[in-house]
């Protein structure tokens, strides 16, 4: 699990500047505040746009369109449970909602001791093992609702 720097105006800055001058800079920026801080807080959300001469609401769209940023830190684990066609067909959808009631969250959330957060994502590409899970970027597949839950919680 990778640990994140705590929030700084001035740590966001040097995030921003170098790559401010990019073609399409909103992405990578929003990549790298996100690598640092494990989500893209508000305040990087203006710094970002005001360092590209956009609106917030450009920015805030961006970051809303694309599911994987993040406006909160995630929990010490993510599991990202494969919601496409191959995996619901194969059992996806009951082992994602298994994990869901045996963590006591909904998609999206984080546990409320902060252990765990689980999304849902919409192809792995791990079709050939469905149903198909990452957990912290680790592909895992043929599962069943309590394979996951062991694994998101080991």
């Amino acid at each position: 699990m990778t640990r994140f720097e705590p929030w700084s105006t001035e740590r966001a800055a040097e995030i921003i500047r170098p790559r401010a001058h990019l073609d399409g800079a909103a992405l990578p920026i929003l990549h790298a505040l996100q690598a640092a801080f494990g989500c893209v807080p508000r305040e990087a959300v203006a710094m970002t746009a005001k360092a590209l001469n956009l609106s917030r609401a450009e920015v805030h769209g961006a970051m809303t369109f694309y599911h994987d940023f993040r406006q909160a830190p995630p929990g010490r684990r993510v599991v990202k449970v494969c919601r496409a066609e191959s995996c619901q067909a194969m059992g996806g959808e009951a082992a994602g909602a298994f994990l869901l009631a045996a963590l006591g969250v909904g998609w999206g959330g984080t546990t409320a001791d902060g252990a765990v957060t689980v999304e849902g994502v919409y192809c792995l590409g791990l079709c050939a093992v469905s149903p198909a899970a990452l957990i912290d970027g680790e592909p895992l597949g043929r599962l069943d609702g309590m394979t996951l839950a062991e694994a998101a919680r080991a």
